[in-house]
């Protein structure tokens, strides 16, 4: 019972900027449309299948593959961080816990991204949406799940983790409690107050 995963984008780190930048770029090599400002009010599932909304079948892998290449670049410089992601994350880590970032987006560029946010977690597990999630989650014992999308409700269930959303992704707090979320904050400048009630029942062996 001694960690908390979180998802990443849209619950730390705010990726809209530099995920429509990386669109409009692809938008403009592979000479299609895409809409940016539509793709980014819809971030959680995998890259291939929003780039499925705007591709044919058969040209996903190789569109993917070219975005990947140009995300670290611009995407990365261009992310920030959510409004009390870094109080949460240190507060989760001054108590004991080990924070745990388990997200769809590729290891790879998530470490980045928390690299370049300055945000201290202990590890990283990319590429899984969902339920899928649940393994990772199971697998770290973790107490807890924070995310914004109503598959990280579905993930914190596979895992046998409280789910704890954050309405900075595309559900209200309303829709959030509505898909069967634990607990469901505006955002994470509420999450402190949140799990201070929490660490006190699951406070793991020697915490703070």
């Amino acid at each position: 019972m001694g960690n908390v995963g979180f998802d990443l984008d849209m619950t730390l780190a705010d990726t809209r900027r530099g995920i429509a930048a990386v669109y409009d770029e692809l938008s403009r090599q592979l000479g299609v449309v895409i809409d940016s400002a539509v793709v980014v009010t819809r971030l959680g599932p995998p890259l291939e299948q929003e780039l499925a909304n705007w591709l044919p079948p058969e040209e996903v892998p190789a569109a993917a593959e070219l975005f990947r290449r140009m995300y670290p670049d611009v995407a990365v410089p261009m992310t920030t961080a959510m409004p009390g992601a870094r109080e949460a994350v240190e507060r989760v880590r001054a108590a004991g816990f080990d924070v745990i970032v388990v997200t769809g987006k590729n290891t790879r560029d998530a470490r980045r991204t928390l690299e370049h946010l300055g945000l201290a977690v202990d590890d990283v597990v990319g590429s899984v949406f969902g339920a899928a999630k649940g393994s990772a989650l199971a697998s770290f014992g973790a107490a807890a799940y924070v995310g914004d999308h109503v598959a990280d409700i579905a993930a914190a269930r596979a895992g046998g983790a409280v789910s704890v959303t954050v309405a900075t992704g595309p559900y209200t707090v309303g829709e959030l409690r509505e898909h069967g979320a634990d607990v469901a904050l505006s955002d994470l400048t509420e999450f402190a107050a949140w799990f201070d009630g929490f660490y006190s029942v699951a406070r793991p062996s020697g915490g703070a």
